[in-house]
Formats: C-alpha cells, sequence, structure tokens
C-alpha cells in the first residue's frame, strides 16, 4: 500500500504541472511519446508477437495506429477546442436582473488510472488511447499492465517515459503498476481523478462497482464487451454475396475473433446457404493461438456452450487445442439457428465469444426481424446493416432507429472490425457495452472523459486559468455572451418559424 500511495502523489504532483503546460508544450511530450515508439518499432514488436502470439503484420499496424493517435491528440491540444471556453460578460441590463462575469472551461480532472487492454498490446495499453487522451488533456497517468504482456509493458513504459521526460515531462507524469491487487488499491485511492478500463464484462463490473463505492465515487470508463449484430437483406445477398460472406468471415476470424467488434450474430433471410457457405470459408483459416491461457479456458468453455445448445447447426466445428504452457489454439467455428432458436435460448447463446466464433440467425421476414432485434439486444459498440444498392422502405428506417438506439456505432455495407482513429469516431455504447455510453475511448471527443467543468464568477484576470482570460495567451476558441444580448434571446428561434 505504502507503494501505491507514493505513486499516487506522484501522479497528483505531476498532473498539477501538467496542467499548467501551455499547449504546444503539452503536444510536444505527445510527439515525443510516439516518436519514441516509432523509433522502437522492431523490438516492441518482437517482445509482443513472443508475449500474445499475434502476428508481425497486427502488431505493427497497432503499433503505427498507437503513434497516430498521440500525434492526433497533440492536433487537439493545440486546437484547445475540448476547453469549451465560455465567457459571459458582466451585465446590468440582464434579463433576469444583474449578472455577474461568468467564466467556465473543461479542465483536467486530475491523475488517472488506465486498466490496460489483453488483446491491443499498444492500442489500449500503456501508451494506447486512454493513456494518450488522458495526458493531452493534461492529467499524469498511472497503467495498471495487463498480465497477458507484462515485459512487453515494462518496455513500453520505459521508452515512452523516456521520452517524456527528455521532452520536460514532470516525473509521475506515466506510471506502471502491477497486480490486481494494486489495481483495485490504486482504484481506491483518494488522489485518483478518473479509471478507464477495457477487458471483460465481469472484470469491468467488479472495477465500476468498486469506483462507485469509493467515500468519493469517481468517473469509471469501462468498455466491457459486445455482441455487434449485422443484418443482410435479401437485396444485399443476391447483389454480392460472395463479397459479404468474404468479409464476414475475416472479420470473424482476424486476430483469432479476440476483438470487441467482432461480429458475433449475422442475421440472413431464411432459406439461403450462408452458414454452410461461411464455414467452407473459414475452414482454409490457419490455427492461431489465443493471446493468455485465461482467455483460452474462457473461450473453450463458451464455445462449448454454443455448439452443444438444442437447435444450433454446425457448419465449421473449429476448436481448442492446449499446448504444454497452457495456451490455446484454436479454429473458427461458425454455427446457425433460427431466430426463434435464438430467443428461445438466449440464455445460452446471447453472451459474447471472444474468439473467433460466430453465429448466423435465419430470420423468416422483417416484421419478425425487427421485433427479435428489439426484444434480443441490449447495449453495443456496433451495428450493421448491408443493403441492396438504392434499397429502402419502412422497415429498414426502423432496424436503423434501432441499432441507433443500442449501439455506438452503427454501419453500412461494412464491417465492425478496423475502428478508424479519427476525430468522429465514436467507439463506446450503452451498457453492457460500456459504463458510460455517453463517451468514445476512440477519436478526439476522448479527451473530454478526463476533464471537468469549472465556472468562475467575478475572477480577477491574473487569477482566471489561460483559456478564460481576455488576453486569451493559450489561443484557444472562446465563446463570449455579450452584455445586452439577453434582452435579444429566443429572437433567432423566432425568425425560423
Amino acid at each position: 500500500m505504502n507503494g501505491v500511495d507514493e505513486v499516487a502523489r506522484a501522479a497528483r504532483d505531476a498532473s498539477h504541472i501538467l496542467a499548467e503546460f501551455p499547449p504546444p508544450t503539452r503536444a510536444g511530450l505527445l510527439l515525443a511519446a510516439a516518436a519514441a515508439l516509432d523509433d522502437n518499432a522492431e523490438e516492441l514488436v518482437a517482445i509482443g508477437e513472443r508475449e500474445t502470439g499475434l502476428d508481425t503484420v497486427r502488431l505493427r499496424g497497432e503499433l503505427t495506429r498507437t503513434s497516430v493517435q498521440l500525434r492526433l491528440f497533440a492536433d487537439t491540444v493545440v486546437a484547445g477546442k475540448f476547453h469549451d471556453a465560455r465567457i459571459d460578460e458582466a451585465d446590468s441590463d440582464f434579463a433576469l436582473g444583474v449578472r455577474p462575469d461568468l467564466r467556465r472551461a473543461l479542465l483536467p480532472i486530475g491523475p488517472v488510472l488506465n486498466f490496460a487492454a489483453s488483446n491491443f498490446p499498444f492500442a489500449f495499453s500503456v501508451a494506447g488511447g486512454d493513456t494518450a487522451s488522458a495526458l493531452a488533456a493534461g492529467c499524469a497517468v498511472i497503467v495498471k499492465a495487463h498480465p497477458g504482456h507484462p515485459e512487453l509493458s515494462q518496455r513500453t513504459a520505459e521508452i515512452v517515459r523516456r521520452a517524456l521526460a527528455d521532452a520536460g515531462a514532470p516525473a509521475g507524469t506515466l506510471q506502471l503498476i502491477e497486480g490486481q491487487d494494486e489495481g483495485v488499491a490504486m482504484l481506491m485511492h483518494p488522489l485518483v481523478a478518473a479509471a478507464s478500463f477495457t477487458g471483460s464484462l465481469g472484470a469491468g463490473r467488479f472495477l465500476a462497482d468498486v469506483a462507485a463505492s469509493r467515500p468519493a465515487p469517481i468517473p469509471f470508463y469501462g468498455e466491457l464487451g459486445s455482441l455487434n449484430p449485422v443484418v443482410v437483406t435479401a437485396a444485399a445477398l443476391a447483389e454480392r454475396a460472395e463479397m459479404i460472406l468474404t468479409g464476414f468471415a475475416g472479420s470473424v476470424t482476424g486476430s483469432a475473433g479476440q476483438l470487441c467488434t467482432k461480429p458475433g450474430f449475422l442475421f440472413v433471410p431464411a432459406g439461403t446457404d450462408v452458414g454452410p457457405r461461411v464455414g467452407a470459408i473459414v475452414s482454409a483459416t490457419r490455427e492461431h493461438r489465443l493471446l493468455y491461457p485465461k482467455i483460452a479456458d474462457g473461450y473453450a468453455a463458451r464455445r462449448a456452450t454454443v455448439v452443444s445448445t438444442p437447435g444450433v447447426a454446425v457448419h465449421a466445428a473449429g476448436g481448442v487445442r492446449f499446448d504444454s504452457e497452457g495456451h490455446g489454439w484454436v479454429l473458427p467455428t461458425i454455427v446457425s439457428v433460427s431466430l426463434s432458436t435464438l430467443a428461445r435460448e438466449r440464455e445460452r447463446l446471447l453472451d459474447e465469444s471472444f474468439g473467433p466464433l460466430s453465429i448466423v440467425v435465419e430470420y423468416d421476414d422483417t416484421d419478425a426481424l425487427v421485433a427479435g432485434f428489439t426484444d434480443l439486444f441490449e447495449g453495443s459498440l456496433t451495428a450493421g446493416l448491408h443493403l441492396g444498392v438504392g434499397e429502402t422502405s419502412p422497415w429498414i428506417t426502423t432496424i436503423v432507429e434501432t441499432m441507433s438506439d443500442v449501439a455506438g456505432r452503427v454501419l453500412f455495407d461494412g464491417w465492425p472490425t478496423g475502428v478508424a482513429v479519427t476525430p468522429a469516431q465514436q467507439h463506446g455504447g450503452p451498457w453492457p457495452a460500456t459504463t458510460t455510453s455517453t463517451t468514445t475511448s476512440v477519436g478526439t471527443a476522448a479527451i473530454q472523459r478526463f476533464l471537468r467543468p469549472v465556472a468562475y464568477q467575478n475572477a480577477p484576470a491574473s487569477l482566471l486559468p489561460p483559456v478564460l482570460r481576455d488576453d486569451n495567451p493559450w489561443n484557444v476558441e472562446q465563446r463570449r455572451s455579450s452584455a445586452g444580448e439577453s434582452r435579444r434571446w429566443g429572437e433567432a428561434a423566432a425568425a425560423q418559424m
């Protein structure tokens, strides 16, 4: 516990300093970290391949994604729009009486605890998106390393810490802790102001409850799992069946299905041969090692439940082979069920299979599909729809509205794996996909998780944060409400009626 306290205090002290760094200085830290990752890519990828079983191509792409998102947040810092700076000038003629000078902005929340993920050893780990967005916000970061890649976590932390220090970051800007007990103790520490997590529903729910049960509860941004249903219309299947089925197979088997955005359910018209055709496609897939033994154990149990469920037809049996070190080696499993069977056996089938397994669901008519979709699916990171060219109808409008209610990202004629790192991205969704459906862990809006609003009333200019000063030394966007404006409120709206 003493070590936990020391780490938390160092993060608190660093956060105070980082919050005062002007945008170019803070952005420089992110750019230095990105360059360091690129410069040490060969070493890091080799460690990652050895520890995780992911191949070189996947890991190199992921490391590039990690450095790109650091650079994206560097630009976000310099632009400064995320501060949402608002200035209401003092107004003696305010519509509701005298208005004081009011200034509001989003400011760094303080030390952030990041629970690293197993399946993205770069992009959602030590220097991944949660760390990048927290540093961009001006918060020091404590990373709880994932046990699936400890050597990679330690080496990444060493490289990034050195780069940050060389760029002028204070000690304590990025720290690494290991072990479940240490992670829980840090989550409970009063100096930790927010936490992020990517992992299983069980672990995420446990940690979310810890964060909520603290004497002073803190925000906990957890990504917990997702089913990612995809619907294919008859018209789409008639036009480009081969393309759709090949894309689906690739999305299910990529990275051995160990992606939170893997399509877990594919809805297709009844009477087609989609299940057997996908089974034949994935039969050419080579055996792939899962990330670490605990995931292999969970996948083996989940697969056994699915294939033994009454009404399930198996089109690619797949399987799990355990080696002498306890690692699981898998071949993909594809099964199919009717929509009625899925509804009847929901207790056995409606869970995430974290591995290369997906369920093809056959629907008899579109009304039953819409009703079943609404009834069966809770929150999901994604939902997808494949349409025929120019296809439109009332039921399509309804299913899109339903998908928008349950998913954070709705895709058309594509697959949910391959999350673009870009400003408009949304990677989050209603429970149980995430603990907070109003935020994202990918894209520039991710920075908002680690900020909190503060308003200053009649504050002397010298005591205002730079983003709210009239001279605007950080050159951020400021929205002003001028004196006398309140007397005209409503006129713009009325003019549009």
